[in-house]
């Protein structure tokens, strides 16, 4: 590898040292403090590195990694997710009786294993790169293992991902016999244009993996019990790390300059998209665990993202990308306020644990307003701009049945979120402020994290501009 080669791959590179490093650190003494520090100054350390990769890209190293603009923007939003989550994690753990170190060691790990779906181009890295995030999932998951819901729900996860990774291996076979390439590049063009049945059962199987990464229909079944089960950080970086480096892969994969996605894949991914939109907001009425709330609301989120890909384009990418970006600013900063409100006994999952929070708690009541608000897709935040800029893409490919759907469901769900919100006002007989002192890590990515949903709703155009250049380097 020579200079220019390593100063590409240095995210890359960093993460993996520093994961040798935290490890290292856990055989020597374990301090729950230094671990964490280390951790998080590794995943700072990667994403200053993004602008000195800058200088070096585009860069190909070997056929299985590409880095380019595209990949950069990714990464920055993944390492961004992953900070946050170490911080959510910190005061967490801090009230559990488990071993809290290995916790950061499989956050890094996975994190590395998203960034390399990231910059993949090869059916190798790709597989190398999902395997190393759903084998840190399988542990991350299950990690409170003093409660019985969280082993269950690992398992689960564990046995659905082992056979969706089947799925997606015989797929990629089918696809290789036709295309004669492991390339992605090369696996897009054996169906683009053909009827034949080895290519379109080959894309069908490895949606099917895609599919259950991504916790879009039908394969979305596992998303509310893994949500519930598993501890709070670990939820938000499911929703955010995991789904947003497989959402890259695919973005890099389909990606379409012309009229958007059409044909075989196209028809796919469309009743795709129209039954995650219906079926996520639909299900969430009728749930009364936040957790499992925001779980079928993930669902519809990447449904809202798919309209996007599928109107491909000038604005099919940035689009995207952008969407993506205002969702896991605001999920994270739903899930960190869950995180700080949660107590050694029990976490803060059913909505009668926030009837009645403004009166006892105002600030974290108010966050927690505006970051559902922005998911429903109010204006003034992050989340309406999300949307509007995807309804954009939609409207420019007239894919009106697409948009149609986008509405319809987008009304729904303002209903379940607005239910969340009721009960936080709600009088009730206690009504004291309560008086406890929130974990400053928390505190401060809770923070950063609020400004941002308004800054992204209000002042787009820094990273919109950031975006859209971004995305130039995909063709």
């Amino acid at each position: 590898m020579n200079a220019a080669e390593f100063t590409a791959a240095s995210p890359l590179l960093i993460m993996s040292a520093t994961a040798i490093v935290a490890m290292l650190a856990i055989a020597v003494r374990r301090n729950h403090f230094v671990i964490a520090a280390i951790t998080l100054v590794g995943v700072v350390a990667s994403f200053c590195s993004l602008f000195f990769a800058e200088s070096a890209i585009p860069r190909q190293i070997t056929s299985l990694l590409i880095f380019d603009s595209y990949s950069l923007v990714y990464m920055a939003l993944l390492l961004c997710a992953a900070s946050f989550v170490i911080l959510f994690s910190y005061g967490y753990l801090k009230q559990r009786r488990e071993h809290r170190e290995e916790f950061y060691l499989l956050i890094l790990l996975a994190t590395t294993g998203s960034m390399v779906l990231v910059v993949s181009r090869h059916f190798i890295s790709f597989f190398l790169g999902l395997e190393l995030l759903s084998v840190s999932l399988y542990v991350l998951i299950s990690y409170i293992r003093y409660e019985a819901i969280s082993i269950e729900a690992g398992i689960k996860y564990l046995v659905l991902a082992a056979s969706s990774s089947s799925a997606l291996l015989f797929g990629l076979a089918l696809i290789y016999a036709e295309s004669g390439s492991m390339e992605l590049s090369q696996f897009a063009a054996a169906f683009g244009h053909s009827a034949t049945f080895p290519p379109i059962a080959g894309l069908m199987l490895v949606l099917t993996g895609v599919g259950f990464k991504l916790a879009v229909v039908p394969f979305h079944l596992w998303t509310p019990d893994v949500y519930e089960g598993a501890p709070l950080p670990v939820t938000a970086f499911i929703a955010t790390v995991s789904k947003g480096g497989m959402f890259a892969l695919i973005l890099r994969w389909f990606h379409v300059t012309g009229t958007g996605i059409s044909g075989t894949a196209g028809l796919i991914l469309a009743i795709i998209a129209i039954a995650s939109m219906l079926a996520g907001n639909l299900l969430a009425l009728t749930q009364t665990n936040v957790k499992r709330i925001l779980a079928y609301s993930s669902i519809a989120h990447m449904g809202y993202a798919l309209v996007a890909l599928l109107a491909g384009g000038m604005l099919g990418a940035p689009a995207a990308t952008y969407y993506l970006a205002a969702y896991f600013t605001t999920i994270l900063g739903a899930f960190g306020v869950m995180t700080i409100l949660s107590d050694p006994q029990r976490e803060a999952a059913y909505i009668d644990d926030y009837r009645g929070l403004f009166w006892r708690r105002p600030v974290l009541a108010g966050i927690f307003t505006a970051m559902l608000l922005s998911l429903a897709g109010i204006p003034l935040t992050a989340g309406f701009l999300g949307k509007f800029y995807v309804m954009t893409a939609g409207a420019s490919q007239a894919r009106w049945l697409l948009l149609f759907t986008l509405v319809v469901s987008s009304t729904i769900g303002l209903f379940y979120y607005l239910r969340i919100v009721a009960a936080m006002y709600a009088k009730t007989t206690d009504m004291e402020p309560a008086r406890s002192v929130m974990p400053l890590p928390a505190t401060v990515a809770l923070a950063v994290l609020t400004g941002l949903v308004f800054l992204l709703g209000i002042y787009p155009a820094p990273l919109w501009t950031a975006i859209v250049t971004a995305a130039r380097s995909l063709g």
